[in-house]
């Protein structure tokens, strides 16, 4: 899930984030107290880390998630914090999201999401930088995360998302239901290809392989990479 808000990142200095973690002197702080107070972690510590619960949290009711900068998923009853993407991964999410909404817009029978596509799946919840759902699959809209699995889950690496960490949620999503995982890596411009068979690696002289539940979609991997090419 996104929350509002900006934050600054710089590779190799100290980071300003969120996080419930106390100070030495609030061992009765209550939760809400420690949402409210800032803490400086080294670049190099590594995410997700797990934040406390605030009071009244329900993973399925987004309204009872804390305002934070940056973005969080609730998984195996923890709550995770990433921070926001950087520079490389937000421009090729961007691009992802463009070469996918002109495929979706001629097969109507799909629908696209995209910043950070919620989803409730084997009890957690978590989101994709962008999925693709058959509509029919699909109720009215809830104001709440979607509960049934996509087609497509697409995830873009990035310097707190490296490949082995999106390699591990790729099977999460699998176990889910999810038919075909896309893991796009910008800094080598390949796309990781994830299904129920296994894993292929395409560059940039490629195309995604057609999948038989999306009629249509092969994509030019290097349309994936306008921006940062």
């Amino acid at each position: 899930m996104t929350a509002t808000g900006t934050a600054e990142t710089r590779r190799g200095t100290a980071k300003s984030l969120m996080l419930a973690t106390p100070s030495a002197s609030s061992g009765s702080m209550t939760v809400t107290e420690r949402y409210q107070q800032t803490i400086v972690l080294p670049r190099a510590v590594q995410f997700p880390v797990e934040m406390l619960r605030p009071e009244g949290f329900e993973e399925d009711r987004l309204e009872t998630w804390p305002k934070v900068t940056g973005r969080l998923e609730c998984v195996e009853g923890r709550l995770l914090y990433m921070p926001p993407c950087e520079d490389l991964q937000q421009d090729t999410v961007t691009d992802v999201v463009v070469a996918l909404g002109a495929w979706s817009r001629e097969h109507r029978d799909f629908v696209l999401g995209t910043n950070e596509a919620g989803m409730r799946l084997n009890d957690a919840t978590r989101a994709a930088d962008a999925a693709i759902w058959r509509r029919a699959d699909l109720g009215a809209y809830t104001d709440g995360v979607r509960r049934v699995p996509p087609v497509l889950a697409v995830e873009v690496a990035g310097e707190d998302e490296p490949e082995p960490m999106l390699m591990r949620k790729a099977s999460w999503y699998l176990d889910a239901g999810v038919e075909v995982v896309w893991i796009v890596l910008p800094e080598s411009r390949e796309l990781v290809v994830v299904d129920a068979a296994g894993q292929t690696r395409l560059t940039t002289a490629a195309a995604s392989p057609q999948h038989a539940s999306l009629p249509g979609l092969a994509l030019r991997v290097a349309d994936l990479f306008v921006q940062i090419s």
